[in-house]
């Protein structure tokens, strides 16, 4: 008889400094244990997380879930995946949660994505211009996704006036090179699971050369679970697997960096500072 699979896997232990910067936890995976998967996570040493909701009428359905738990900060956008639902009501109501909901600190993801045909790339640069035009007019910051789109995604930041306002690159797997055109802006970079891939040699390069004080860690969970987890579902206690990852890559202490990391999220996110 084969022995039945943990569900979970502790990762290092962590102090509680640490904020997960980017996760889907009301993603249909979590249907069963969202409670158990936030306990871990605050036992993990995740103080704060950001939640990702990726349209206004999904907020307004599952915003229960959150209610209670009032550590979890809220971004929300259209993902260039599903450009087509970019109207003029989810404008309207992204800009009023905006102004009326203060667990909101940021508009994202949004983006460019062409290694997904879904949606097609004029579309979704008209998005993703209108949407960077919310967020001047909202004063809020912008949380990126980029798949296989950095050339674009980078000129049309630019175009729109984006270097030097709050910019996080979400899920970043680039080259230090490329990381080094996104610092240059002014901009943050976070880091997902894919670090501790055996062949991401590169990825582990860039964390090194990143400035510290641009670096944030995320799971973008139940997606990208870190090694030695990979393709079973990802949860931000995991954390604790990628920033060991990242901080082996930059020769520090794993919760010195953890914590520098966390610190670095609650300043960009606007969160309340640990007491």
């Amino acid at each position: 008889m084969s022995k039945k699979k943990t569900p979970f896997f502790p990762a290092p232990a962590l102090p509680c400094t640490g904020v997960e910067t980017h996760a889907h936890l009301n993603s249909k995976q979590f249907a069963e244990d969202l409670e158990a998967v936030l306990q871990r996570a605050a036992a993990a040493g995740v103080a704060q997380l950001m939640q990702v909701f990726l349209h206004p009428t999904v907020y307004e359905a599952q915003k229960h879930l959150f209610a209670p738990h009032s550590n979890v900060y809220y971004l929300l956008g259209i993902h260039p995946t599903e450009a087509d639902q970019y109207t003029p009501e989810a404008e309207a109501a992204t800009a009023r949660l905006m102004r009326e909901e203060p667990r909101f600190r940021a508009i994202g993801e949004i983006g460019l994505d062409y290694y997904w045909k879904d949606q097609p790339a004029d579309l979704q640069k008209q998005v993703f211009a209108a949407q960077l035009a919310l967020a001047k007019a909202c004063d809020m910051p912008v949380v990126i996704h980029c798949r296989d789109a950095e050339e674009d995604t980078l000129a049309m930041l630019l175009e729109h006036g984006f270097s030097g306002r709050p910019l996080l690159w979400h899920c970043f797997g680039g080259t230090a090179a490329f990381a080094q055109r996104v610092v240059e802006h002014g901009w943050h970079l976070s880091i997902p699971g894919p670090v501790t891939y055996p062949a991401n040699t590169h990825l582990r390069e860039a964390v090194a050369a990143i400035p510290l004080e641009r670096l944030m860690v995320e799971t973008d969970c139940p997606y990208l679970a870190p090694v030695p987890l990979r393709g079973q579902r990802n949860e931000p206690a995991y954390l604790g697997y990628t920033i060991q990852a990242m901080a082996e890559a930059r020769g520090m202490d794993v919760a010195e960096l953890w914590t520098t990391c966390g610190n670095n999220a609650r300043r960009f996110f606007g969160l309340p500072e640990l007491a």
